[in-house]
């Protein structure tokens, strides 16, 4: 994972998700190796899904579920699956998240609510108190543009605009923010995912010297290859 992916991938996994795998410290016994070799993986996973590298992005989560599945803990491996779905909403990938799904009911509160806000449903006050601290701020009604730009991390701010796109809060300075996030990353899949949604809108507005210009963009981002 480069480290472009590092911070966003730190804070969910600690804050939402596998937690387990960064409490070690040097006062503490060595982390388990399954501890280790999960998370790196589920680093690697995110790096090459975002790159648009479909081959090493399902190898390295295979190898992350594996690892955590040697716990015997379905509520590691929820959240485990929920840094994908996360990954997923970033690149507009609007589906269940039908992996966390099956393990919800051991799933966490903190679990639970992030899933909730990944798919875009209102959340009551305590549950967004549950959510990472970079999510929160989108999770309130009313919250838009302004709440996206302030989220400093990269990842966490596409993902809060897919939240946005999918809740119907998502106004055009949204849609602008998330791409150019995605392009400064050099993130593939979430990149094209925007300019597409560009170009439809712009095509919808009949603005069409717009809608040329975004698909010569979008035409640049093909020469970077990748797989779907």
């Amino acid at each position: 994972m480069t480290h472009k992916t590092m911070p966003f991938a730190r804070s969910l996994l600690a804050a939402t998700l596998v937690g387990a795998f960064l409490a070690g410290c040097a006062s503490k016994p060595p982390e388990p190796e399954w501890e280790m070799n999960a998370h790196g993986s589920a680093q690697k996973a995110l790096d090459a899904y975002l790159s648009g590298n479909a081959r090493v992005d399902k190898l390295e989560w295979e190898r992350a579920r594996a690892e955590v599945a040697r716990t015997g803990r379905p509520d590691l491996l929820a959240r485990l699956e929920l840094l994908r779905c996360a990954a997923q909403v970033a690149s507009l990938v609007v589906e269940p998240c039908t992996a966390f799904e099956a393990l919800r009911q051991d799933a966490a509160p903190p679990e639970r609510a992030y899933a909730d806000h990944l798919a875009g449903r209102a959340l009551t006050a305590p549950e967004v108190a549950l959510l990472p601290a970079a999510q929160r701020a989108v999770a309130t009604q009313g919250a838009s543009g302004a709440a996206l730009a302030a989220i400093e991390d990269p990842l966490s701010r596409l993902v809060a605009a897919g939240v946005l796109l999918q809740a119907g809060r998502a106004d055009p300075a949204v849609i602008a923010t998330a791409t150019d996030t995605a392009s400064a990353q050099g993130w593939r899949r979430p990149l094209m995912a925007w300019l597409l949604l560009q170009v439809q809108r712009a095509e919808a507005a009949g603005d069409k010297d717009a809608a040329e210009r975004l698909r010569r963009r979008v035409a640049v981002v093909e020469l970077a290859g990748g797989s779907k």
